[in-house]
């Protein structure tokens, strides 16, 4: 693994059944975590959406200014393929597909295999959750990461997930190489 593909979306809910994305964000990064590439964009999604949200979407939302901007995002499909545009620039088609990244981040790739499907068939099955470092943290070693206020904007909670990993390595005492190949990914 020589980069790493890290994804942040806001939705209307986290129901994917009924609920859709309304923002997404992608920072590529090499493997010690610097940026090489980023993407973010609003998505355009029906007012009915927006108009059944809970009050703490509804909330959020609202207060960041991602609510006003719905209407005038990018269609779905075309973010689709703006997004695997993007990795095609990034992942070589005979390498190892992308792993996904963020906190979370099952519930995002819950949403990309529901609304962007040819875009997550192309991502490995792998994922990189910065939640479970937190849980491990917090929990065995009492040690938490003070993340600052979340504006609940994609590309903002994508550089906090950054930080924080970032922050948990640090912690650790092993030392890690400054690059790797392929063949030490371990990656299948």
């Amino acid at each position: 693994m020589e980069k790493i593909l890290w994804i942040d979306m806001e939705m209307t809910g986290l129901n994917v059944e009924k609920e859709v994305p309304i923002e997404i964000a992608a920072v590529i990064t090499d493997i010690n975590l610097e940026p090489i590439d980023t993407y973010h964009t609003v998505i355009r999604q029906p007012q009915e959406y927006l108009d059944a949200m809970d009050d703490w979407n509804k909330d959020h939302h609202g207060k960041s200014g991602l609510t006003e901007r719905v209407p005038f995002g990018k269609k779905p499909e075309v973010v689709e393929q703006e997004l695997i545009a993007l990795v095609n620039r990034h992942f070589p088609e005979n390498g190892d597909p992308p792993v996904l990244a963020g906190n979370s981040i099952a519930q995002d790739r819950a949403f990309l295999n529901r609304y962007m499907p040819k875009f997550a068939e192309g991502l490995h099955y792998r994922m990189l959750d910065v939640t479970a470092w937190k849980l491990v943290f917090n929990n065995f070693f009492e040690n938490k990461n003070k993340k600052g206020d979340a504006a609940h904007r994609a590309i903002e909670d994508i550089q906090q997930s950054i930080n924080e990993l970032k922050f948990y390595l640090d912690h650790i005492t092993l030392k890690r190489p400054k690059t790797t190949t392929n063949s030490d990914s371990g990656l299948a």
